[in-house]
C-alpha cells in the first residue's frame, strides 16, 4: 500500500508517514487531512513511497487529499529545504508557514469573490535620469542569476528603476516579486504600481490583510493570474510559476528578519531563490546593510549608484548638527529648531519633528521613594500613555491604569520622566497654538485605513507639524515638507549592540531624506551632545560610503560580521538558573570539541533578561568559516535535543542574529 510522507506544522525535525490506498506520486505537493493525536491536521504531501520505516500496522490512514489547488512545485520544496537546513528550522514549519491560514484550516470558510476594485487611470512613466538609465542597462533580465545592489540617495528614483524592471519582466511573460519591509509602505507602493500597470494583475500579501483576502491574493499569485506581487518578508516563500524578477526595497531594514518561529532573513532567502531559479535580484537602499555593501565592494554583487535626486529641481537637504550642550532645551527642543519651525509656518511649509519613542514619557516615577513604573512581567519599564491614562509595556503588551499615588509610599506627586511623541505633541501645541499638528506613531495609526487617512492629510497640506517615529522615516514623499528635526538620537551611539551605529545612521539618513524632495529646499537639524562623533560628520556630508568604510574597518578588527558568522542558542524558563544551566550543558556537549573551527562563548542573560515572566539566556557560537558553522549546527542541534531540560524550558537556535 502506498505511504504518504507528510510535512506538518510542528517544531519537529521529521516527516510523518500515513497509509493511503489511492495515492500516487502525482499527489506530491497537495494538502491532505491526517489524524494527529486526538484530532486532525492539514499537512502537505512531500513524497509517496512504497514502504515505511515504521511497521504497517502502526501507520494511521490518511484522510482526504485536497485537490482544490495544483500541487506545490518542486522549486518551492527546494527553497523550503534550504531554509530548513540553513536556519535549523523544522521542514514542516517552513512549508506550512508559507501557506495562508485559510489553506491550513480544517474547516475553511466558504470562499467568496473579492469586490471588484476600480482601475486607476493609467500614469505615464517619467523620463529617466542618466543614472537611472545606466542602472537599468546594467541589469539583464535574460542573463540568468545576478545580484545587484542599488545604492541611491533618498529621492533618487529607485522605485522608478524597480518599475521599469517590472515592465521588462512582464513583457517577457514573467512575474515580478517586490518586497517592502513594513506593511505601512505597502499601500503607497501598491497604489503607484496599480496606476502604472492597471491591467497587470497586482496583488499584495501581508499580515494586515483579512484571511479571505490574503488567501485570494495568494491563489492569484500561485496560479500565475497575478503578474506583480507586493509583500512583506513572508512573501518570499510564495510559490510563483513564472517568477522572473525579485526586488527587495530598503534591503537593510531589520523588518526583513523574522524574530520568532522560523528565524530567517527574507533578503538572504531571496538571494538563494534567485540563484535557484537563475533570475536577477535587485536590492535597493539609501543606506545598505554593511553585509550587502561588503559584498558589493568585494565584487560578489554588482553595485549601481544613484547620487542625484530624480527631480531636477530637488537637491539633498542641508544637514546641520546642533550641540545641545550649549543650548537651553525646552522639552528636548532647541531654540534653533523652534525658530526653524516658525519660519516654515510663516512660509506655509511642513516640518517633521522626529522622536523614535512613542507614548507620553518612557517612565513614571516617584521622587520621594524612587519607585518607577517597571513591568511586572519584563525587565523593562512601562511607558506612560497619558491620553488614555494607561501604563503600557511595549515588549509584552501588559498594561495598567495610571496610579493616583505612588504604590510604594503613597506620594501623590509622581512625575513622568523623559519624553515620547505624545508629550512632544502636547508641548508643540502649546508652543504653536495656530499650527495643525499631526502625530504619527503606532498608537495613532493602528490600521491600514488610519494610515491612508494620515497620508491624505499630509499630502493635502492639512498638517503643519508632524511628530513621528520611524513610521515616517522611509519611503514617503511629502512635497511641502522642508524641515526635519531629529531628537534623542544619542542613546543609540553607546548602546551595547554593536550594530547600533549602523542602525542610527540609517535611521537618521532616511528621516533626513524626507526633507526637500520637490523644488522647495530642505533642511535637517540633528540635536546631539556628541557633535564631533564621526557618524554625524558623515551624515552632514551625506557620505554613506565613508561611514560604511569606517564601520567595516572596525568590524574586521573586532572579528564581527560580515567577517565572521554567528548563531545564537537561546533558552527561556521561569527561572534564570534553569536557562543558564541548560545553555551551559549545551556548551559542554562532546560535539562542540569535535568542531575546532567553531567557538562557543559562555552563557549569559539576554539584554532583555525577562520577557512575559520568562527568564532568558543566550549562548553565542561563532566561526570565521560559514561552511564550518553550518556543518556544526545540525550536529549540535541533535545533541541539544537529547539534553534533559525542565518541562517549561523552551529553546531555539537563531542563525545570523541581528542582536545578542
Amino acid at each position: 500500500m502506498p505511504v504518504l510522507r507528510v510535512a506538518l506544522d510542528l517544531p519537529l525535525h521529521r516527516l510523518f508517514d500515513y497509509k493511503a490506498e489511492l495515492a500516487s506520486t502525482t499527489d506530491i505537493g497537495l494538502r491532505v487531512r491526517v489524524p494527529f493525536g486526538r484530532g486532525e491536521k492539514i499537512g502537505v504531501i512531500v513524497d509517496v513511497v512504497d514502504a515505511s520505516d515504521w511497521p504497517q500496522d502502526q501507520l494511521k490512514a490518511a484522510g482526504e487529499i485536497l485537490r482544490d489547488l495544483p500541487p506545490l512545485p518542486a522549486d518551492f520544496f527546494r527553497l523550503c529545504e534550504f531554509a530548513s537546513t540553513y536556519y535549523q528550522a523544522a521542514f514542516g514549519e517552513v512549508v506550512l508557514q508559507a501557506l495562508p491560514a485559510g489553506l491550513k484550516r480544517l474547516d475553511p470558510p466558504e470562499r467568496r469573490n473579492g469586490r471588484a476594485t476600480r482601475k486607476p487611470d493609467p500614469v505615464e512613466a517619467p523620463a529617466l535620469t542618466g543614472e537611472q538609465a545606466s542602472a537599468l542597462a546594467a541589469i539583464d533580465l535574460a542573463g540568468g542569476f545576478s545580484v545587484h545592489l542599488l545604492h541611491g540617495v533618498t529621492g533618487s528614483g529607485k522605485t522608478e528603476v524597480y518599475l521599469r524592471l517590472v515592465e521588462q519582466a512582464m513583457a517577457a511573460g514573467r512575474q515580478a516579486l517586490l518586497l517592502v519591509p513594513e506593511i505601512n509602505l505597502t499601500p503607497q507602493l501598491e497604489g503607484r504600481v496599480r496606476a502604472r500597470f492597471p491591467e497587470a494583475g497586482v496583488v499584495s500579501l501581508h499580515s494586515e490583510l483579512a484571511e479571505a483576502a490574503r488567501e485570494r491574493n495568494w491563489r492569484a499569485a500561485f496560479s500565475g493570474e497575478a503578474n506583480i506581487i507586493l509583500g512583506t518578508r513572508l512573501s518570499i516563500f510564495t510559490p510563483l510559476p513564472r517568477l522572473g524578477l525579485i526586488v527587495i526595497d530598503e534591503e537593510h531594514d531589520p523588518s526583513f528578519k523574522q524574530q520568532d518561529g522560523m528565524r530567517y532573513s527574507a533578503r538572504d532567502v531571496g538571494v538563494f531563490r534567485a540563484h535557484q531559479l537563475g533570475i536577477p535580484i535587485l536590492l535597493g537602499s539609501a543606506t545598505p546593510s554593511l553585509e550587502s555593501w561588503a559584498n558589493a565592494q568585494g565584487g560578489r554583487y554588482g553595485l549601481l549608484t544613484l547620487n542625484q535626486r530624480a527631480n531636477p529641481e530637488a537637491t539633498l537637504p542641508a544637514v546641520h548638527i546642533l550641540d545641545t550642550r550649549k543650548l537651553a532645551l525646552q522639552e528636548g527642543v532647541s531654540p534653533p529648531l523652534i525658530a526653524a519651525i516658525k519660519e516654515r509656518l510663516a512660509r506655509g511649509e511642513q516640518s517633521l519633528v522626529f522622536l523614535n519613542r512613542r507614548g507620553y514619557a518612557p517612565v513614571l516615577a516617584c521622587p520621594a521613594c524612587g519607585w518607577i513604573s517597571r513591568c511586572t512581567r519584563c525587565a523593562a519599564n512601562m511607558v506612560l500613555h497619558l491620553a488614555d491614562r494607561r501604563l503600557r509595556c511595549h515588549h509584552c503588551g501588559c498594561e495598567h491604569r495610571v496610579p493616583k499615588a505612588c504604590p510604594t509610599c503613597g506620594n501623590q506627586d509622581i512625575h513622568p520622566f523623559g519624553r515620547g511623541t505624545q508629550r512632544l505633541e502636547v508641548w508643540l501645541q502649546g508652543q504653536f497654538p495656530e499650527a495643525r499638528i499631526l502625530r504619527v506613531d503606532r498608537d495613532s495609526v493602528k490600521s491600514r485605513k488610519q494610515w491612508e487617512t494620515m497620508l491624505e492629510l499630509i499630502h493635502g497640506g492639512e498638517a503643519d507639524i508632524l511628530v513621528g517615529t520611524q513610521m515616517l522615516a522611509k519611503g514617503h514623499d511629502f512635497p511641502k515638507l522642508t524641515l526635519v528635526g531629529a531628537l534623542g538620537a544619542d542613546a543609540a551611539l553607546y548602546a551595547a549592540d554593536w550594530r547600533a551605529p549602523e542602525r542610527l545612521f540609517a535611521q537618521l539618513m532616511q528621516v533626513a531624506g524626507r526633507a526637500g524632495r520637490a523644488e522647495l529646499k530642505g533642511e535637517v537639524l540633528i540635536q546631539t551632545e556628541y557633535p564631533d562623533h564621526p557618524l554625524f560628520a558623515a551624515l552632514a556630508e551625506h557620505d554613506f560610503p565613508g561611514f560604511a568604510a569606517q564601520q567595516l574597518k572596525e568590524r574586521e578588527q573586532a572579528g564581527f560580521p560580515p567577517y565572521s558568522f554567528q548563531a545564537v542558542l537561546r533558552a527561556e524558563a521561569p527561572a534564570m538558573a534553569d536557562s543558564i544551566a541548560f545553555l551551559a550543558a549545551a556548551a559542554e556537549l562532546s560535539v562542540v570539541g569535535e568542531h575546532e573551527k567553531v567557538m562557543i562563548y559562555d552563557p549569559v542573560p539576554m539584554k532583555l533578561a525577562r520577557l512575559a515572566n520568562l527568564e532568558r539566556g543566550q549562548l553565542l557560537a561563532e566561526s570565521y568559516s560559514r561552511p564550518a558553522l553550518q556543518n556544526f549546527l545540525p550536529c549540535w542541534r541533535e545533541a541539544i535535543e537529547a539534553i534533559k531540560a525542565p518541562a517549561k524550558l523552551r529553546w531555539h537556535i537563531e542563525v545570523d542574529p541581528l542582536e545578542f
